[in-house]
């Protein structure tokens, strides 16, 4: 048996040894290098510990200025991400994630911090699944596997008009990659409102070899009735008109059903979250401004990705329902982060929206 890389860890393989070098880059060692953790002499953290200096949390924090763009992780590989922690404050849409990787100039990752981690709505709600899972209070986890060969570069820019402060750590290994590992990339996209008659796109542009892996939504429904009988559509591989892969409802591709509804003598919508899929957030009306209902969905590919040769587009209807009963064509709020990886060079990304355009309101 060869030796093993250290990449692709679960508990069929954790009790093998491995030459991979482990490495985490935070505040309290920004490099990640080796016995170069705690070293600080300033920080967040320096006036707690007057009384206990250098090596008692001195640098457990960053402070992100309005308009400052922070570099969180500059590492030369070959590599893999293996887990990433944070706890950003402030508003979560105004807060930029982006990873570039290989030298590449454009990112393979660029969304709104919150939406990343499927909180697209800026609110707390507990998310507990293999790839993401968000704690109390404010605690984003992600476990997304993030091979590269030569570099790393993440980055997080604060658009807000008020100080950010992050907590964070980058868990990483540093080790051969396979030849047939593929590069991490995430996309975010949002219309509102959703033009009448148009399907939301989810995904489109992609080109080469790869594989996709997951959505996250949030969705508004603008509308006073059920909002999800649309189907999701996978077009592969020269699919024009019509797609390989659909699905046959919005609540069906996320492994719920009818509505993810329990009856109403049982509360209606019922949130769930579960290591593949889940409804994890249910933002009801409070009978004053927050009039509309809004809804955190995602849906992780782990044991069933949908492989694509040249190209892949993905796209979702958003269905509800007006009298006859015939379906209704609804003008929603809806955001979204695909997942996926491909092989590198990758084609940019359609321009983020701007703040205005980004803003939950």
């Amino acid at each position: 048996m060869s030796e093993f890389d250290g990449l692709g860890v679960h508990l069929g393989n954790l009790s093998r040894l491995s030459s991979a070098r482990s490495r985490s880059i935070s505040p309290e060692n920004f490099s990640g290098a080796k016995g170069q953790g705690a070293m600080a002499t300033e920080g967040t953290g320096a006036a707690y510990a007057v009384d206990l200096g250098r090596g008692w949390k001195i640098s457990p924090s960053v402070a992100l200025q309005p308009g400052e763009t922070l570099t969180l992780a500059d590492i030369e590989g070959p590599g893999a991400i293996q887990s990433l922690w944070m706890t950003p404050t402030g508003n979560w849409r105004f807060s930029i994630l982006r990873i570039y990787w290989d030298d590449q100039s454009h990112a393979s990752v660029e969304t709104p911090v919150g939406d990343f981690f499927a909180m697209g709505w800026g609110k707390y709600a507990q998310l507990s699944s293999l790839a993401v899972c968000v704690n109390p209070g404010s605690a984003f986890n992600c476990y997304w596997e993030m091979p590269f060969r030569r570099r790393c570069r993440m980055t997080l820019t604060n658009l807000a008009d008020e100080e950010m402060t992050l907590y964070y750590q980058i868990n990483y290994a540093l080790t051969e990659v396979p030849a047939d590992a593929a590069y991490f990339h995430a996309q975010f996209r949002r219309e509102n409102p959703l033009p009448y008659g148009e399907v939301y796109t989810v995904l489109e542009g992609v080109e080469g070899r790869g594989h996709y892996v997951g959505t996250a939504m949030a969705w508004g429904s603008n509308n006073r009735g059920w909002w999800g009988e649309g189907e999701i559509k996978f077009y592969l591989d020269g699919d024009r008109d019509f797609p390989t892969l659909c699905g046959t409802g919005t609540e069906d591709y996320f492994c719920g059903s009818y509505n993810f509804d329990v009856g109403k003598e049982n509360g209606g919508y019922r949130e769930f979250t579960t290591p593949y899929a889940g409804l994890h957030q249910v933002l009801r009306p409070d009978g004053r401004y927050s009039s509309q209902q809004r809804f955190g969905m995602y849906r992780w590919h782990i044991p069933d990705p949908v492989r694509f040769e040249s190209d892949l587009r993905v796209t979702i209807q958003a269905l509800g329902w007006r009298s006859g009963p015939r379906y209704l064509p609804l003008q929603d709020d809806i955001a979204s982060v695909a997942y996926w990886y491909q092989a590198l060079p990758t084609a940019a990304f359609p321009a983020l929206p701007d703040r205005d355009a980004l803003e939950v309101i």
